[in-house]
């Protein structure tokens, strides 16, 4: 026993000995128990989770393998996951995001993916990929050959599409006690490159536009202060020779918007 240890027992009755002891066993208890939470709030400080939405033939799965440095095997992907995809991107700072990609036909996975990070475990910012009309068409149920829609619809179902993820975000806002961030990732810019600035426009709020005015409703109800709005233009292709937009400016959108994530979380 050391001498500090046999002093302490000296000058303390028996009584006042068990309480001491009892006092740091509970700290320690305590500090264990506490210790995974520090770690997993330090841990979420360094991978926030994204929510990456959008309606079906976007590109979200493309964009966010892009922005995780992925490489897509085996040709075109089919349009229109089932299930909600995972990706994580890292840096050499041991920071990085973990994206939740939510799948966009509007199914029952959908809807339990979007109940998951807006509701069971909420997301710390969300990426909503936009496509100005340019989203791939997908084939009804059941049928083969190749879909058709006009840019026109497929301006009107993204709208539809806000209309159920934008109440989503101002409900998740509403009862989170610090703000969230949004990004509008204006994406497949390669196939307008001429027209690019007009449709970040579409998209901003403040624009007048039936976009626009959907984005205003949703900063009204999560609250100005509780939300802040981006908008980027974006391309996941690009270089190749059919393609209207260098490689070197793609590369330099997708930079672009990782930036503004990274900057949003904290990390730069």
């Amino acid at each position: 026993m050391s001498r500090a240890a046999s002093r302490l027992r000296t000058a303390l009755p028996a009584s006042s000995r068990t309480a001491v002891g009892a006092t740091v066993v509970g700290g320690v208890l305590t500090g264990l128990a506490s210790a995974p939470e520090r770690v997993g709030r330090l841990f979420r400080r360094r991978f926030p989770m994204v929510a990456v939405t959008g309606m079906t033939g976007v590109g979200k799965s493309q964009l966010v393998d892009r922005l995780t440095r992925r490489s897509s095997s085996g040709g075109v992907a089919e349009v229109g996951s089932a299930v909600m995809e995972r990706r994580t991107r890292r840096s050499a700072r041991l920071q990085g995001f973990r994206f939740r990609v939510v799948p966009g036909d509007n199914a029952a996975t959908r809807l339990g993916a979007l109940d998951e990070v807006f509701h069971d475990e909420p997301v710390d910012g969300v990426v909503h990929v936009v496509a100005n009309g340019y989203a791939t068409p997908r084939r009804p149920a059941g049928t083969t050959g190749t879909a058709v829609a006009t840019r026109e619809d497929q301006l009107a179902a993204e709208l539809e599409d806000w209309t159920i993820t934008s109440h989503r975000i101002a409900s998740m806002a509403v009862r989170r006690d610090k703000p969230i961030w949004l990004v509008i990732a204006v994406t497949k810019a390669d196939l307008y490159p001429d027209e690019v600035d007009e449709a970040v426009a579409y998209y901003s709020p403040g624009s007048g536009t039936p976009f626009g005015d959907k984005v205003d409703a949703l900063r009204a109800l999560a609250g100005g202060a509780k939300l802040s709005i981006d908008v980027l233009p974006v391309s996941s292709e690009g270089g190749d020779r059919k393609s209207a937009l260098s490689a070197k400016r793609a590369q330099a959108m997708v930079d672009a918007l990782a930036t503004r994530l990274a900057q949003l979380s904290g990390h730069v």
